[in-house]
């Protein structure tokens, strides 16, 4: 097999996987996008109503309540704040930092890891479009070393894969770059709110379980 049909193989097999590289980063970039609709209330009044009245049934001390309204909600001021209901025999300091290992971990990290997949084609997606340059010009200067008299349009074969496989890396790339910057604004914007919300949440469960007066003890 000789350099060119090796070139032209190379050639096929860039576009293809520019394809494949072009689906994933779409289907990383939904998926993101959908976890984040998924943890995050559509509004703040949203929550701020959703929390107030989660703060009524804590602030008379009931727990059971409150912790139905959290209960099977996948959002993640529901789920953190359930989470705080039910350790909150633990005390007010070790709940809270509870609380605030689980939304890093859970939460922030997953949508963390998931953006990494949309980098990681960012950056392939360019350099995959760099070596099907590399493979066209290498094909290009093959036909030349090998015949005296080249036609020109054997050599724009080529030299358009070398110019549309760049094109294709970059238009992959340039998209993802903005998608990614309009997602982390979006965690921002979450993690603020969801900071915000939970700061009310503990005044009023701090207060409550100040209050709370403990179960007397039955006498063994």
């Amino acid at each position: 097999m000789d350099i060119n049909a090796v070139t032209n193989i190379a050639g096929i097999a860039c576009y293809v996987v520019l394809a494949l590289i072009a689906l994933w980063g779409a289907f990383c970039v939904v998926l993101v996008w959908l976890r984040i609709s998924q943890k995050r209330f559509r509004s703040e009044q949203a929550q701020t109503d959703f929390l107030t009245q989660v703060e009524t049934h804590v602030a008379q001390r009931d727990f059971e309540a409150a912790t139905q309204l959290c209960d099977g909600d996948p959002r993640a001021v529901s789920q953190l704040v359930l989470l705080a209901l039910v350790n909150r025999q633990t005390g007010y300091a070790q709940v809270r930092q509870l609380v605030a290992d689980r939304f890093q971990r859970d939460v922030l990290a997953d949508l963390e890891h998931r953006l990494s997949w949309i980098n990681t084609v960012i950056k392939s997606a360019p350099m995959v479009g760099l070596l099907g340059t590399v493979i066209g010009m290498m094909g290009a200067f093959g036909k030349l070393a090998g015949k005296q008299n080249v036609n020109p349009d054997v050599l724009a074969g080529d030299i358009s894969v070398a110019l549309i496989t760049t094109a294709c890396g970059l238009a992959i790339a340039i998209p993802l770059v903005l998608c990614t910057a309009s997602i982390n604004v979006r965690i921002r914007k979450m993690e603020d709110l969801v900071a915000s919300g939970l700061n009310g949440f503990f005044e009023i469960l701090r207060a409550a379980l100040a209050t709370q007066v403990p179960e007397p003890r039955r006498p063994g």
